[in-house]
């Protein structure tokens, strides 16, 4: 999960120097962040992190199939998600940057 925070954070920081983000762009990246974490969490069974990614890659990918991808994802359920799983994620010892 750690490298999917990273790649994601790195993808952000190239839009936002490249002048803003587009819709078409957080729809790229939600999707390939739903893609990612989905992932993540059928390779881990029924822990605690996979039980976390589980909602996140959820939100992510609805998120992405909305025609405002940003806004889709400000949502509560969302936010939710992302602070669950960055609390795991740092229980064990990984911290992320959602």
């Amino acid at each position: 999960m750690k490298k999917v925070s990273d790649d994601l954070k790195a993808e952000l920081v190239k839009i936002a120097t490249a002048g803003g983000p587009s819709a078409a762009d957080f729809k790229k990246i939600l999707t390939e962040l739903g893609k990612q974490v989905t992932a993540l969490a059928s390779t881990g069974g029924e822990s605690k992190v996979a039980a976390a990614l589980r909602p996140f890659g959820a939100e992510a990918t609805k998120a992405a199939a909305a025609a405002d991808p940003a806004s889709a994802a400000d949502n509560p359920a969302y936010l939710k998600a992302g602070q669950d799983l960055t609390a795991v994620c740092a229980a064990a010892g990984v911290k992320l940057a959602l």
